[in-house]
């Protein structure tokens, strides 16, 4: 099947230059578009599985360390469309600079502590030193 066969399902829009474009945008590009889902690598199943929840519209996104085995240039669109995602997002990562462009919320848990600010990173990094 298909990347654009398999995305069908969960547009609204089910022409496959709409489906195209969705993939397009997590960097899909021309005949990227028709490979089969049973040959993709880690990171490209990731884009993927971005496009199907853009595609759904939903409002509230969890994902645990969405940058894991994404390219430079996947992480970057990755960082663009969570910047301008307007619903909730519920997060973890180890990347620097998606914690301080994206994060609004930090909840920071150890051991022996739980803080929870509405702050940025970098504030939350002079605050409490972490």
């Amino acid at each position: 099947m298909s990347l654009v066969d398999w995305l069908r399902p969960y547009s609204v829009d089910k022409t496959d230059s709409s489906i195209r474009g969705w993939l397009g945008r997590m960097l899909f590009s021309g005949e990227e578009a028709l490979k089969n889902v049973g040959v993709l690598s880690g990171g490209e199943k990731v884009r993927v599985m971005m496009a199907k929840n853009m595609l759904t519209a939903g409002n509230v996104l969890i994902m645990d360390e969405p940058t894991n085995h994404l390219d430079l240039e996947a992480i970057t669109a990755l960082n663009k469309g969570m910047i301008n995602y307007k619903g909730v997002m519920l997060f973890t990562t180890h990347d620097h600079e998606l914690l301080s462009t994206v994060a609004n919320r930090i909840i920071y848990i150890d051991d022996k502590t739980i803080i929870d600010r509405r702050t940025t990173y970098e504030d939350f990094l002079d605050e409490f030193g972490k």
